[in-house]
């Protein structure tokens, strides 16, 4: 997520807290925190004579990876205790005497994925240096969305959604089911789950049940975004644990309030429902309806708006590349939503590395990165075509990637490299083509994402 800071009103028909911290008395913030694939970022946000300013902002790798003991090398899961970990390294980092003066708290993480914990025992509150914080207890790992456990063949098993998303490997409620098919005892030690970002919100909050936002709950699947419900029949009758379901609520609402004092944030301050990663890096920088958007992160996605009163199909179309999910206001996106993104370059830098290191050479993946980028810069095109879905695609899960029309004349790193991000945008369009963003009346497209504002070829 680019702009750290996701949306929080202090409730229906309220301001957005900024504008309030703008006009309002005294300097108060707002604290924004996005719980990404990779990293934990936060920024202070505070009210000027000129407007919204960034006040500080702190960012820290989450190194999180776990191996799957269930799922074995399908399952791709986290240690939600480093991913506190470095929240709360975030938080420290921070100017105490900010973090004092906010007021509102919101939050945005990686969406579809799944975290479940124990109501009355999800974490325990300690004193660090900076304050009081908490670090998880009865809380299992996240299965992120890059998990891939539940095969076509399993997902083609389960009952069919009343949703017009297509269910797919990653998303919370087919995790669930792998589970119940798989593993029920594991299932049995928790009675609360969500996203990462609804825990966070849920411990400071103190939260019973968990609340999740229309957002993330379509991401999970069996979510019918029209009427804002789970299917619970449709679950109920295949013996799904509906008492994980957490209740749902409108992005831009207030979830609660913190319960005691964090990092030095008051007792009190407001927190917001958790949002997805996804609608927030769209969030800060979609101005026009005529724009769209190209988002490249650890995935990638190239959206644009659906008009004033749009409403998705009843049905998906399983082969269709483009989604809708909601927005803000009862408004939708279309999204053309990849799996391979910046995920497909850290790959690449990683096969480099380790190709080096077993011709007894050593170099640092973050020495690699910036180098691979120079090489590309200095190519011109070249007929070297990569097809970078090494991740498949939710659309085409078994259609992997391929490289075509090699020349002995185009083996460079420089080569590779331009052709790899080259693929990256042209397999997006693909599913997205620049004729339908021209028909939809589309007049310019924004980047944004880390893996762009790092990468100056594809800029």
């Amino acid at each position: 997520m680019v702009g750290v800071g996701p949306p929080v009103c202090a409730g229906q028909g309220d301001s957005h807290p900024l504008m309030a911290a703008a006009g309002g008395p005294g300097p108060t913030c707002v604290l924004g925190i996005d719980l990404g694939t990779t990293s934990v970022k936060a920024a202070l946000m505070t009210g000027t004579e000129r407007g919204l300013a960034l006040a500080q902002s702190c960012s820290r790798e989450t190194l999180a990876h776990s191996d799957s003991l269930e799922a074995g090398p399908q399952g791709m899961e986290q240690d939600v205790q480093k991913i506190i970990r470095a929240l709360n390294e975030c938080l420290a980092a921070l100017p105490q005497q900010q973090l004092q003066r906010v007021t509102h708290i919101g939050i945005s993480g990686q969406m579809h994925g799944v975290v479940f914990w124990k109501s009355d025992k999800g974490c325990k509150w300690s004193e660090c240096g900076t304050g009081p914080a908490f670090e998880p207890d009865k809380v299992s790992h996240l299965v992120t969305w890059q998990d891939g456990r539940c095969s076509p063949t399993f997902l083609s098993s389960l009952p069919l959604p009343q949703s017009h998303v297509s269910l797919a490997t990653g998303f919370g409620c087919a995790t669930v089911y792998w589970y119940l098919k798989n593993s029920p005892d594991f299932l049995k030690a928790y009675d609360a789950a969500g996203t990462i970002q609804d825990y966070v919100v849920a411990m400071l909050c103190d939260l019973k049940k968990p609340l999740m936002s229309v957002q993330n709950a379509a991401s999970w699947g069996y979510f019918n975004c029209r009427n804002k419900s789970w299917n619970t029949d449709i679950l109920k009758k295949s013996s799904f644990p509906v008492h994980l379901l957490p209740e749902v609520g409108d992005p831009g609402s207030i979830a609660g309030r913190t319960t005691c004092a964090w990092h030095g944030i008051p007792k009190g301050a407001k927190v917001g429902i958790a949002l997805g990663d996804f609608q927030c890096s769209v969030y800060s920088c979609l101005t026009e309806r005529t724009d769209a958007v190209l988002n490249v992160s650890t995935s990638a996605q190239l959206t644009i708006s659906m008009p004033l009163g749009f409403q998705p199909p009843e049905a998906p179309d399983p082969s269709s590349a483009v989604t809708y999910f909601p927005y803000f206001n009862g408004d939708y996106l279309a999204v053309a939503a990849s799996l391979n993104g910046g995920n497909v370059l850290a790959t690449f830098v990683g096969m480099v590395a380790q190709w080096t290191q077993e011709l007894g050479l050593e170099v640092q993946e973050s020495a690699i990165y910036p180098r691979i980028i120079q090489a590309a810069l200095a190519q011109k095109h070249s007929k070297l075509s990569v097809h970078p879905t090494i991740f498949g695609e939710r659309h085409l899960p078994e259609q992997l990637a391929s490289v075509t029309s090699i020349g002995a004349s185009e083996l460079s790193l420089g080569h590779v490299t331009r052709a790899l991000c080259r693929g990256i945008v042209e397999n997006l369009c693909s599913m997205l083509p620049v004729q339908h963003l021209e028909d939809t009346g589309v007049r310019r497209i924004l980047g944004s994402g880390s893996a762009l504002a790092r990468n100056e070829f594809n800029s």
